[in-house]
């Protein structure tokens, strides 16, 4: 019995081994040439430009010097509580002064050129632009994967793991891969290791709104999960012939 087990042992590890340079387990695998390193922030690189799909918060003022907000109804139209949404072609639809082009403009310019179309109508308009959805998506071996809500243009990569609920213990520490979509450049993936305070960057840690964090598993995880896919047929087969052997014993 003991001979079994080792042979089973032995022949597990050689399948995760067969299939450890192209695993099915781990995502955005990759050659680590092709893997970008950020060595510095470009100036005004962190706010956030608006993009087709956003959803935006626009609160109009009747004077900068009042407190109290112009009501959109006023206006001739009720704001939706979920924010106006950027159509596909980068316009959003406002009362008064109808499309405005606000796609790849930061917030405060867009708060500029709604201003500027709202003083044909209004003395002294004051307006506010926030988008609503910014985000960082972080996957892979942390306790609470998921969506991490922005209310700020950047956080770093400390920030965005200790929302979700940190590291587990499975969590490959020195290769966490950030993937970025940078205007003008598609997608771009960097490599950080955690591990390693003198090759840290302030700019391969910080997190701009939609990038996506991949915490990858070590080889441990993947071992048992491929381990237990190729065990898991013998495993069913060896509960339904319980009973029958069973009857079997009883019976001699």
């Amino acid at each position: 019995m003991l001979k079994k087990s080792i042979a089973v042992l032995g022949a597990l590890l050689m399948l995760v081994g067969c299939g450890s340079l192209d695993s099915e387990y781990q995502l955005v695998q990759n050659e680590k040439s092709t893997v970008q390193e950020d060595v510095a922030v470009p100036k005004g690189s962190i706010e956030y430009r608006i993009l087709p799909q956003d959803r935006l918060k626009v609160v109009f003022y009747r004077d900068p010097q009042q407190s109290a907000e112009v009501s959109t109804g006023e206006l001739g139209q009720e704001m939706n509580t979920d924010g106006i949404l950027v159509n596909t072609a980068g316009y959003v639809t406002l009362p008064l002064i109808g499309k405005v082009k606000v796609a790849g403009l930061t917030q405060t310019q867009a708060a500029d050129r709604i201003t500027q179309r709202l003083r044909k109508y209004l003395n002294s308009p004051s307006v506010y632009v926030e988008v609503m959805n910014k985000r960082i998506y972080v996957l892979g071996e942390v306790n609470k994967p998921g969506v991490v809500k922005l209310d700020r243009e950047k956080m770093t990569l400390f920030e965005a793991i200790a929302f979700s609920g940190d590291l587990t213990d499975n969590a490959v520490r020195d290769n966490i891969i950030i993937v970025s979509n940078k205007p003008g450049k598609g997608l771009t993936m960097r490599s950080v290791d955690l591990t390693n305070f003198k090759t840290m960057r302030y700019a391969s840690l910080m997190l701009r709104p939609n990038d996506i964090v991949y915490v990858q598993p070590d080889g441990w995880k993947e071992f048992r999960v491929k381990s237990n896919n190729f065990t898991a047929p013998f495993e069913t087969i060896t509960k339904i012939a319980a009973p029958f052997v069973t009857l079997k014993y009883l019976s001699d």
